[in-house]
């Protein structure tokens, strides 16, 4: 898989059925990953073949060893488990929070919750299988960051999921079984196949990959690359246009 790709050629008009799919890794506590989200939407409401794109969401936890509820804040967290000066930390909540206010985002990470995704994750393939995969990521991501949305509350998830569009039977049997358990696994397997080690990551096509939460200009210009590289339909070996009917009418 290719890194950033180099400067976009002129556009061509692939295949008739072509559709250009874009797999994303992120994680919903990942702050950078909400920018990203937003940042590629822009890219993607500029480009002309915009409902040619098919988007997956893919699981992949910052930290898999975090309990359901840490006791404790966003600072005292990165401070004391990730062994960060505190003033270190207040330094990067300024610099996000400025990055996040650029796309629109308003971010509080005096009320943000420390919590295990793992389950969140788990429910976000659900909404895949009932078409609101979007939906869902956007409600926990404003959840976390903007709203104080305890990712590791049953009670929070199933309000969330629910008001994402998602049957709250399903939801409860999510919340109360392992469901998608391997789904989430192969997820996190699969991005380690790709050499994967931090998100947001875009893989553009299988193809492409874009490490990070890139301007929208950026990215934009990778999915234009990835768009002009998909297959265009050749004349058969031999073959000669024929008669033929069109919009305008016949040969």
């Amino acid at each position: 898989m290719t890194e950033t790709p180099s400067p976009a050629a002129p556009l061509r008009a692939p295949s008739p059925t072509a559709r250009l799919r874009v797999d994303i890794w992120s994680d919903v506590a990942c702050p950078w990953c909400y920018i990203g989200k937003r940042r590629f939407e822009a890219a993607l409401s500029r480009v002309p073949f915009r409902d040619r794109v098919d988007v997956s969401w893919h699981s992949f936890q910052l930290d898999p060893g975090l309990p359901e509820h840490y006791d404790g804040t966003e600072l005292d967290y990165l401070a004391e488990r990730k062994g960060l000066p505190r003033e270190q930390v207040l330094q990067m909540f300024e610099q996000v929070s400025s990055a996040a206010a650029g796309e629109g985002l308003e971010y509080d990470f005096d009320a943000v919750k420390v919590a295990n995704t793992w389950t969140a994750h788990r429910l976000l393939h659900l909404a895949a299988e009932h078409g609101a995969a979007d939906a869902l990521k956007e409600a926990l991501l404003s959840g976390h960051f903007e709203h104080g949305l305890d990712l590791g509350s049953r009670d929070e998830l199933l309000a969330a999921a629910t008001a994402a569009g998602l049957p709250g039977d399903a939801v409860v049997r999510v919340l109360d079984t392992d469901a998608y358990a391997d789904a989430v696994r192969e997820d996190v397997e699969q991005a380690r196949a790709l050499g994967i080690g931090g998100v947001p990551f875009f893989v553009l096509d299988m193809k492409y990959g874009v490490s990070g939460a890139q301007s929208a200009e950026a990215l934009e210009q990778a999915l234009t690359q990835a768009w002009s590289e998909l297959p265009v339909l050749q004349p058969a070996a031999g073959s000669a246009a024929g008669a033929a009917c069109g919009v305008d009418g016949c040969d």
